[in-house]
Parts: C-alpha cells; structure tokens; sequence
C-alpha cells in the first residue's frame, strides 16, 4: 500500500508534469467550451456526514469548481485533487470565497471517512467538499454534467466552473494544470465582474 507521503508526491508530480508539458504538435492541453446545465434537485452527503441539497449548494451565491472523483483512483483522480489543493493554497488567504466540489463516481466505496481521509490526503481546506450519495442520484448529477460513466475505470478527466448568477459553465475537458486553472479561475471571475 503507497504512504501518505508518497501519494502526495505523486499527485504534485503528476500535477507539474500536466502543467509543464507542451502542447503535442500546436494542440491546446485541453478542451474549453461554455455550456449550460440543468441541477438536479438531488440530496447528497459530505465528507462530514452533513446532507446537502446539490441544487442550492451550487447555487450558494459563490464561485464553483467540480470536478468527478473516486478514494482509490491512482490515474486521473489524484492529478485533479492536486490542482483544487494547489488552488486553494494560492488563494489563501481567500479559499473560502471559492466553492470545491468533488463529486463521488463510487458511492459504493466512498463513504464520509474514506471522504475525510482523502481530503486529508490533499491538505484540503474549508471550502472544499467531497459529496457523496445513492447510486441513482450520482449517476443523475453526472449525467446533468455530460460526465456519465457505467463504470469508474472509464472515466475521464473533466473539471467545471461555473460563476454566481450565470446560466453557463465552463467546461474543461483534460488534465489541467495549476497555473491554468488558476488563469480559468481568473477569467470566471472577471466575467462575473462584467455582469455585475
């Protein structure tokens, strides 16, 4: 079984080498469009055991990222984590004014303690939540996004944005590294600015 530490060290380095590598042949690292999503009124669960009601959570008057993960994922999921981690870490001493949302795709697994265990993993701070919760209502909240998976082996990279009071969602679709997450965390909310 991989330490604590050596995960850690994974992830980061996973994370520096998504953000590091160039572009194949002029091809951007990832895909972004603008599309719009309608929420499922879906009761889910945290890393604390707290039930929260998905649709106002999201629409809790701040910036959203979220992002489709699994505890024992070794691939895309800690590349992910790493980047919502570093992310908050920039923003100190504002993480609080962001909402992270990771989204469980193996509720059968991924009770609140494996939850809590895991966002310990990445040093994660307030602000980010692990939500959980019946089979049926993650498979309708990944279906809300487009992000349907029959099985956790086949998912994929994706990460969404989304500001207060807009109707679209930023759409990332590939591994994105910190400084470019930073930079579409930067534009959501200079487009937020504009509509104000």
């Amino acid at each position: 079984m991989m330490s604590v530490k050596r995960w850690i060290t994974l992830a980061a380095a996973l994370a520096a080498l998504a953000s590091a590598a160039p572009a194949s042949e002029g091809k951007p690292k990832y895909t972004r469009t603008e599309e719009k999503y309608a929420i499922p009124d879906v009761t889910l669960v945290n890393q604390n055991g707290e039930r929260i009601n998905f649709k106002e959570y999201l629409n809790g008057g701040k910036p959203v990222l979220l992002d489709f993960i699994y505890g024992t994922c070794t691939t895309i999921c800690p590349v992910l984590s790493a980047g919502f981690s570093n992310l908050q870490r920039k923003l100190a001493p504002d993480q609080a004014k962001v909402r992270l949302v990771s989204v469980s795709i193996d509720p059968e697994y991924d009770t609140p303690e494996v939850m809590r265990a895991y966002l310990k993993r990445y040093a994660s701070k307030p602000g980010w939540d692990f939500l959980t919760g019946s089979r049926k209502d993650i498979d309708q909240v990944m279906r809300a996004f487009k992000a349907y998976v029959p099985n956790k082996m086949s998912h994929y990279p994706i990460t969404f944005l989304h500001a207060p009071g807009e109707d679209e969602w930023v759409r990332i679709y590939g591994l994105i590294g910190t400084k470019e997450l930073m930079a579409e965390y930067t534009l959501l909310l200079e487009e937020e600015e504009k509509h104000e």
